[in-house]
């Protein structure tokens, strides 16, 4: 693959291509005058005041994707977003504008025509042809500025895919706005399209170890691929996750279900992973069975496990194997809890009611935190550290009962009473008055 110099390698190796040809067909010879090749903007070609030379511009108007390349390799990073897995190439299509000049009569039509006769007899720019251009002779790589002896490390010639150089079609419209956008008078033009420039990242990635075996050994043979004439899968799956007293969320120290099957076996654990905190836990089951596993996230462990959503797996070893398995993955929703909630508070002379709660987990600065009272939402104090009080201060609070429930990052505490039938409301209230 090449590099992020690849887009400068092609214009280079291109106006090389012509200057050599220019030459080899004694072209300055025909128009009586020197040729040039230049790869500048068409408005910078011809200096104000200046008068027009026998020249070949190559002008690089637009980039565009390429489509058999654009989706190849992909995705570059795990689920996470944090290990690279792959780098996928930036694949690129690159349209050329091939426009000559001349201050005599038919020199630019002379130029046009020599230039699109090297184009077409050049459809594959092999990579013989870009080291020559990219790598010049010592004597000659000695004097050129420091932008042209880079391009030699641009890896165009050991990219997979070589390069094709097509005659594009531009119609007079799709031509008249190209040269009015670069605002300079129209010369003869013909289009190109170079095609594909592969650049790809050198980052390193992660790369999955070699497979030592396909199944246990039998009789001396690998045990490979086994059917089970089953429509459940024979590989430990989750299928649920059920919060203590049928909440949708979980809360610490409360007993949270997994269901599912082919959970039995030993040194069963859950593993809680949350990027965004950089959390990788694993936490002890019990109460396992085939079809259900039991545990909880310590209240001793609060400060390890904020209120967050968590990708949720299963770990066991199962019976007559020897080495771990993991489950797939599930979405565990861990929410606050109001610990210590003033029953009753009293505004002061001036209408403001001023109190502190209690929650947990503590609630960090990065978390968006509100506190609901009835339908009405109240932001707390600034803080700056994580923590398990907040305070709040509500002027002009109205007064009556209201239920309470903490918000943070869009997760409630639960208000409802789901074991109960019909759901009634937790008694999570607060008594302005």
């Amino acid at each position: 693959m090449s590099n992020a110099l690849a887009i400068a390698g092609v214009t280079a190796v291109l106006r090389h291509l012509l200057n050599d040809g220019m030459i080899n067909h004694n072209v300055s010879g025909i128009v009586g005058s020197t040729v040039s090749v230049s790869v500048l903007p068409p408005d910078r070609v011809v200096a104000e005041g200046g008068s027009e030379r026998s020249q070949i511009n190559l002008f690089l108007h637009q980039v565009t994707p390429n489509s058999g390349w654009r989706n190849e390799g992909l995705p570059a990073r795990d689920p996470s977003g944090r290990q690279r897995l792959a780098n996928p190439p930036l694949a690129l299509n690159l349209h050329y504008l091939l426009s000559t000049y001349g201050g005599d009569d038919l020199h630019r039509e002379i130029l046009l025509g020599y230039a699109m006769q090297l184009m077409h007899e050049h459809p594959v720019l092999d990579r013989q042809s870009i080291r020559t251009a990219l790598q010049p002779s010592p004597e000659v790589g000695d004097s050129l500025p420091p932008a042209l002896r880079a391009l030699a490390d641009s890896g165009l010639a050991e990219q997979v895919e070589q390069l094709r150089v097509t005659l594009e079609t531009l119609n007079g419209e799709e031509m008249s706005k190209l040269w009015t956008a670069a605002q300079s008078s129209y010369r003869p033009t013909a289009a190109y399209q170079v095609t594909v420039v592969l650049i790809e990242s050198t980052a390193p990635t992660r790369t999955a170890l070699p497979v030592l075996s396909r199944g246990p050994v039998v009789a001396g043979r690998e045990q490979g691929i086994l059917a089970t004439p089953d429509l459940i899968p024979p590989v430990p799956t989750l299928e649920g996750v059920e919060p203590a007293g049928g909440q949708p969320v979980a809360q610490l120290g409360k007993d949270i279900t997994l269901s599912g099957h082919h959970l039995d076996g030993s040194a069963q654990r859950v593993r809680l992973r949350n990027a965004r905190f950089g959390i990788d836990a694993r936490l002890p089951a019990s109460g396992t069975t085939g079809d259900r596993m039991n545990f909880e996230i310590p209240i001793e462990q609060a400060a390890d496990f904020p209120v967050a959503v968590y990708d949720l797996a299963a770990e066991m070893i199962r019976p007559g194997e020897a080495t771990p398995r993991e489950t797939n993955h599930l979405a565990l929703v861990l929410a606050a809890e109001l610990t210590d909630l003033p029953k009753t508070v009293t505004r002061d002379g001036s209408g403001i009611a001023s109190f502190s709660l209690a929650c947990r987990p503590e609630v960090r600065p990065e978390q968006t935190v509100t506190l609901i009272l009835g339908e009405q939402e109240v932001a707390p104090e600034p803080f700056f550290a994580a923590s398990d009080t907040l305070n709040f201060v509500i002027p002009q609070a109205p007064a009556g009962e209201f239920l309470a429930r903490l918000r943070v990052d869009g997760i409630d505490s639960p208000i409802v009473d789901r074991s109960a039938t019909p759901p009634v409301f937790l008694d999570k209230r607060l008594t302005i008055q």
